[in-house]
């Protein structure tokens, strides 16, 4: 009989544990082994992972073992670094499995064992250790650091140590927000003698803080802190909110965790609709999402974990514009039992071994009942209970149950920690709980219930916070103040948003909600005003704004005052003496409100007050004073900041009555109305007058330095102490630069920059304001004919310190001029390229430059080819660059050109070389140009059209000669041939404009040589000519027609049309006497034969009178149109027609939806419009393409649809749909997200139908009814 042999298939399936790891607690020194077994088919692939990091098991530390589906991690010996989480991954191509487990390693004592000396008296005493003082001096220090999201950040300091000893080196502690940092994947830390490092290699929100260095010894501690600002990265859709931050795990059980967050700030988003919660298994990188609609509070449970397994968390933020990039993920969570490491207890053997074992001793009874039931932690839709588990000693598993209303809670999922969270409550109602211990042996009896616990109730988001106070801290920051919310409702923290005055663009100040009611803003700018706002949040989002705080310009706080100087004896009457000094040179930052004058008598030490209360002038008379005596003052300033130091004594002054005929010192002198040639000086007359009234005054002047007074005339008083206004060209860059320099300054001063007397406050040309220290300078980096006038400098806080200077139209054409000799200079040549023949067929070619340097560099061409060799050189101190031919003969006949660089500047020049047709040099008795040649070179001509041309003449042709235009280097190939017969050659520039500017070349040549001529058409230069001659008294003025208007798909159009147009031209909209400026609302532009401007969705605010205006030096030229009017104007008719026509959305469409895997999504809305609209969709920001899953139709011309079939996780995303006609259009977004749908109720029907089906087809068979 032939046996028959069944060959059994393995099942194929994915990876299961089944042994998992273990956790141990072990002594440093001793071994340990976590061992794990492992099923699947194929035969899954186990990795191990150290915290999350995959292990590195090169070095010999750790061994591993895998003997079929057992699995090892062996630590020969272990150190306390070996403390950590340890998974095991298990992975075949049917999935993964991980298994967790932690390893304690405790440093080992001796304190079990005893002295042998313990029974005799202990008398000594511990003496005072006294430690070595290290002086540590910070040499380098970091400072405010402001990065976004996804960059890195350093932060070091170095320092010097005295002492500096080898073995007693400072630690070095880094903290954020006064928590201790270690090195982590977040964080790297550096430290070497003299300096320490800290990284942050990929920035988060998380990590903005206050960062704070300590350098610890134990004779004390030296320390430094700068702020870290991290602003959110870019989004991955527009106006998508940031990400959420400060990802924290709570009450991890077997089954579920409590992910918790904060908030990110939305200061221009739009306000934040939910969150969605994203887990990923360690090991895997499969992020699955959580909740399948958003969530509003900033806490959501996490349930149907897989028991010991360990996960990671993160969380997106969700508005109507898009889901935001997701936050920082947590760190790794495993989901087990908390009591697991609990009922784990190591027993001494000896005290060198530990046997990790568990408390099982009795068995065959219940447990007792739980004891102490209470309330942890209560919210809205669940409550976490905690309760004290009976003594239980036996060898079967002991859980519990919770009751509620006494009916069991976890029917399914059996409970063995003595803390657990209640789900799916009633919000805002009281419950009762109790909880029973199980084994197998039967349930305790239940515990004593707890007391009635009832759920929140949604309170809301906080009240804004009380009144925003703004002070000085330095001159790059401000402090912030703020009373806290009345109604807090649980506060998590603030958000600080700042705004520069007279704008409205607000910015986040921090991107990570700040707990105390006090911020320091860094990284202002010096001089800006700025405005403040601060937000509240808790776990439902934020609250309003605050009050705005009153504006505060950023300057360094109030100091006390310098001291005053110069005390001067103005008049003595033998009984008291009149005093002068002049004010203190640094004010503190506010006005001196006081000064305090002591005396002495010289000779002596003390000093005495006196006068009370304090003097408010700077002239006091002190009475009381003896006759005859020698005294000395001093004075004190004072401002709001209090009292500042004493100025240097005074000189002698002798008590004794003026009787001299003349009179006494004039005093106060001060100067304003600073000019070229003048300065008006003041003062005030003597207080002692003589021995007759005053008649005039003598007025001296000396340089700064010098002691040479000299008497100035009546006519004018030459100004030697002021430097006057400068006007110059910058010799590097070419910019046009005003400067002037004040002798008078404080903190306070403010150089105030004025043209025609009106201050300057637009920046867009280029034109900027430099100041450093006494110097500011008004630089014009792109200066034209607007520039033309008077412009005027003063300094604020000083006694009329000014000047002003006039820019003429003369002085600006000739700057101009020589702003562009800087920018594009020209190396000057003493002579152009020059030859001569020398012995043996030698050919010698020079030139001489005015000047070259030493690193000047040149080329020799010979007919467009580069020459070479060792005989080229020149000579610095002549200026001679030459280059010797060897062997010149008939071959090499043609032209010569040289080529020279010296720094920024650059020259050429050429020579054409012809001869007799003999061979050798040394026979052609004389060389002369020839060849074709140009009789006109290349000139720019401007037509009555304003067409520009470039027109040039060439001569002695033959009919081999060949002509070619260049720009730039880039060869030309024009519309129509060169005229070679008539020998006038023209290239038409078309649309001249700064475009068409640059550097124009013509070459002629044949086989007889080659000429070339260039022009550099440089728009600076020429837009005076074109403006001039395109102006409106030329027939292109005269030519511009009237102003008419026209519908665009976004709004109306006001064109001009006229003979030529670019926007270089000097042309002004205006509406009304407002002068418009290009912006989203207002777009101005043209075309060669019109000049546009468009007002893109008119309402009636855009009704008025509209002109144009193009103006030269000259004159100018205008052109106007009336929208003003009610009923049926121009306007009206137009508004109304894009208003009403513009295709439009009329409904249909949700912000959010959200819908299972493998379903349809039908997308469906109404639109309108005259003519019909055309429909787009777009899929975060790309065109949905149609096809077999994505239709798209639209209905009758106003029912629009995208339906998706069998959605999957991709399809996820954010969707726009667009809807445009001729008059305009509008978008709608849509926000999709597709969740996981698991299938295993589904997938069981189907098996038992199809069992069913067999069983009966075999019933059949056998004639089974």
């Amino acid at each position: 009989m032939v046996e028959k042999y069944v060959r059994e298939e393995p099942m194929v399936r994915g990876p299961q544990f089944i042994i998992r790891l273990r956790s141990h607690t072990v002594f440093e020194n001793t071994p340990i082994k976590l061992f794990c077994t492992v099923e699947g088919f194929p035969m899954p692939v186990v990795k191990w992972y150290r915290d999350g990091v995959i292990m590195d098991l090169s070095s010999g530390r750790y061994l591993i073992e895998a003997k079929g589906g057992s699995h090892s991690l062996m630590i020969p010996r272990c150190s306390t670094d070996d403390t950590a989480q340890y998974t095991a991954v298990a992975g075949n191509s049917h999935g993964q499995a991980s298994s967790q487990a932690s390893i304690i390693v405790k440093r080992y004592k001796d304190e079990e064992e005893s002295s042998p000396y313990a029974w005799l008296p202990f008398t000594g005493r511990h003496e005072n250790i006294h430690y070595t003082k290290i002086n540590i001096t910070f040499v380098e220090k970091f400072g405010p650091v402001f990065a976004t999201e996804g960059e890195s950040a350093t932060l070091s300091a170095t320092m010097t140590l005295n002492p500096n000893l080898a073995n007693l080196q400072p630690e070095a502690q880094w903290y954020r927000d006064d928590t201790r940092l270690f090195d982590s994947k977040w964080v790297k830390i550096e430290t070497g003698r003299g300096i320490t490092t800290l990284t942050l290699p990929n920035l988060y929100k998380d990590d903005e803080g206050l960062y704070t260095l300590r350098m610890v010894t134990k004779g004390g501690t030296a320390e430094h802190s700068a702020f870290v600002s991290v602003a959110d990265g870019p989004p991955p859709v527009a106006r998508a909110p940031g990400a959420p931050m400060d990802i924290k795990i709570h009450d991890a059980n077997r089954d579920y965790v409590i992910v918790s967050w904060k908030p990110p700030n939305t200061t221009t988003e739009g306000p934040i609709i939910g969150y969605f919660v994203d887990k990923c298994e360690v090991g895997t990188e499969n992020w699955t999402q959580c909740n399948d609609h958003p969530i509003k509070i900033c806490k959501y449970p996490v349930s149907g974990l897989f028991e010991g397994h360990s996960f990671y968390f993160r969380v997106r933020a969700v508005n109507s514009s898009g889901i935001s990039k997701p936050s920082r993920m947590s760190d790794p969570i495993a989901a087990m039992d908390p009591t697991e490491l609990e009922r784990l207890h190591a027993k001494k053997l000896g005290g060198k071994l530990d046997v990790v074992s568990y408390n099982d001793e009795v068995e065959g009874k219940p447990p007792g009942p739980p004891s102490g039931i209470h309330v942890c932690e209560i919210d809205r839709t669940y409550v976490v209970l905690s309760w004290d588990g009976p003594k239980y000693f036996g060898k079967v598993p002991m859980w519990y149950y919770i009751e509620k209303a006494w009916q069991r809670v976890n029917t399914k999922v059996p409970i063995r920690s003595t803390r657990y969270a209640v789900f799916d409550l009633a919000e805002g109602k009281e419950y009762k709980f109790r909880v029973l211990s199980a084994n197998m042996y039967g349930a305790s009896a239940p515990s004593q219930p707890s007391g009635l616990v009832e759920t929140l109730q949604l309170k809301g988001v906080p009240s804004a916070p009380g009144q925003v106070v703004a002070t000085r801290e330095t001159d790059t920051s401000l402090l912030i103040q703020w009373a806290p919310p009345k109604e807090p409702n649980n506060l998590i923290g603030y958000y600080i948003d700042q705004c520069v005055k007279g704008t409205n663009n607000w910015t986040s100040a921090n991107h990570k909600p700040h707990k105390s009611t006090k911020f320091v803003v860094s990284g202002l700018t010096t001089g800006e005003t700025y405005i403040f706002r601060v937000q509240a949040i808790n776990e439902l989002g934020l609250s309003d704004e605050s009050q705005e705080s009153a504006p505060l310009s950023v300057r360094a706080a109030l100091t006390n005052p310098s001291a005053p100087y110069d005390i001067a004896l103005l008049n003595c009457d033998g009984r008291s003496m009149v005093l002068n000094w002049k004010k203190p040179l640094h004010s503190g930052g506010t006005e001196i409100k006081e000064y305090y004058v002591d005396k002495r008598r010289s000779g002596t030490t003390m000093w005495r007050e006196i006068h009370i209360p304090p003097v408010t002038e700077r002239l006091y008379k002190v009475e009381g004073l003896t006759e005859g005596a020698v005294y000395q003052f001093h004075v004190y300033a004072a401002n709001l900041a209090g009292l500042g130091p004493a100025s240097k004594h005074s000189d002698d002054f002798t008590c004794k009555a003026w009787t001299m005929p003349e009179p006494g010192p004039a005093y106060d002198l001060t100067f304003c109305e600073v000019r070229d040639s003048s300065v008006v000086l003041e003062w005030n007359k003597p207080i002692y007058t003589g021995s007759g009234p005053i008649t005039g005054y003598h007025v001296e002047y000396a340089e700064t330095g010098s002691s040479v007074w000299i008497t100035a005339n009546e006519t004018a008083v030459s100004n030697r102490f002021l430097k006057e206004i400068s006007c110059v060209v910058d010799e590097k860059s070419g910019d046009i630069i005003l400067s002037f320099e004040s002798c008078q300054l404080d903190e306070s001063s403010q150089f105030i920059w004025k043209k025609d007397y009106k201050e300057i406050t637009h920046f867009s040309k280029g034109l900027t304001i430099k100041t450093e220290g006494s110097h500011s300078k008004l630089i014009f980096k792109n200066p034209d004919k607007e520039d033309i006038g008077t412009y005027s400098v003063s300094v604020t806080n000083t006694s009329g310190v000014s000047s002003s200077y006039t820019i003429s139209a003369e002085e600006l054409e000739k700057m101009l001029a020589l702003s562009y000799d800087i920018r594009h200079p020209i190396i000057p040549l003493k002579s152009e390229l020059a030859y001569k023949i020398l012995e043996r067929g030698r050919m010698r070619f020079w030139l001489q430059a005015e000047e070259i340097s030493s690193n000047v560099t040149y080329k020799f061409f010979a007919n467009n080819k580069e020459l070479s060799g060792a005989d080229m050189g020149h000579n610095v101190s002549t200026g001679i660059i030459e280059f010797i031919m060897d062997h010149f003969t008939e071959e090499n006949e043609g032209t010569f050109t040289c080529q020279i660089t010296d720094g920024g500047g650059k020259a050429q020049s050429s020579l054409v070389l012809i001869g007799d047709g003999r061979k050798e040099t040394s026979s052609i008795p004389s060389l002369s140009p020839a060849g074709p040649h140009f009789s006109e070179f290349l000139s720019l001509q401007v037509g009555e059209d304003c067409s520009v041309t470039l027109v040039c003449k060439v001569a002695n042709l033959k009919k081999e000669s060949v002509f070619h235009w260049y720009k730039d280097d880039t060869e030309i190939i024009p519309d129509v041939k060169p005229d070679l017969g008539s020998g006038v050659c023209k290239l038409p520039i078309k649309e001249f404009s700064l475009k068409t500017t640059g550097v124009y070349k013509a070459t002629i040549s044949d086989d007889r040589g080659k000429d070339m001529s260039q022009i550099d058409v440089v728009q600076q230069k020429m837009v005076f000519n074109f403006d001039f001659r395109c102006a409106p008294s030329s027939p292109l003025g005269a030519s511009a027609e009237e102003l008419v208007i026209k519908c665009t798909a976004t709004g109306i159009q006001l064109q001009c049309r006229m003979k030529y147009y670019t926007s270089e031209m000097n042309i002004t909209w205006f509406h009304g006497e407002s002068r418009l400026a290009h912006s989203e609302k207002i777009v101005i532009g043209g075309t060669p034969a019109m000049a546009t401007m468009e007002v893109v969705e008119p309402t009636d605010k855009d009704k008025g009178l509209y002109s144009i205006v193009i103006t030269n030096s000259e004159n100018s030229h205008k052109r106007t149109l009336d929208l003003s009017g009610d009923g049926e104007s121009p306007l009206r008719i137009i508004v109304n027609c894009c208003h009403y026509n513009r295709g439009k959305v009329v409904g249909g469409l949700p912000d959010v939806v959200t819908i299972m895997e493998k379903k349809t999504l039908s997308l469906t809305c109404t639109v309108c419009g005259d003519p019909k609209p055309q429909v787009s969709w777009l899929k975060n920001g790309a065109d949905v393409e149609p096809d077999d899953q994505y239709v798209v139709s639209i209905d009758q011309g106003k029912f629009a649809s995208l339906t998706i079939k069998g959605v999957s996780m991709e399809d996820s995303g954010r969707y726009a749909m667009i809807v445009q006609n001729k008059y305009g259009g509008e978008s709608v977004d849509i926000v999709v997200s597709v969740s996981v749908v698991y299938h295993k109720l589904q997938d069981l029907l189907k098996a038992m139908k199809m069992f069913s089906s067999v069983c009966h087809t075999l019933w059949n068979l056998m004639g089974i009814k």
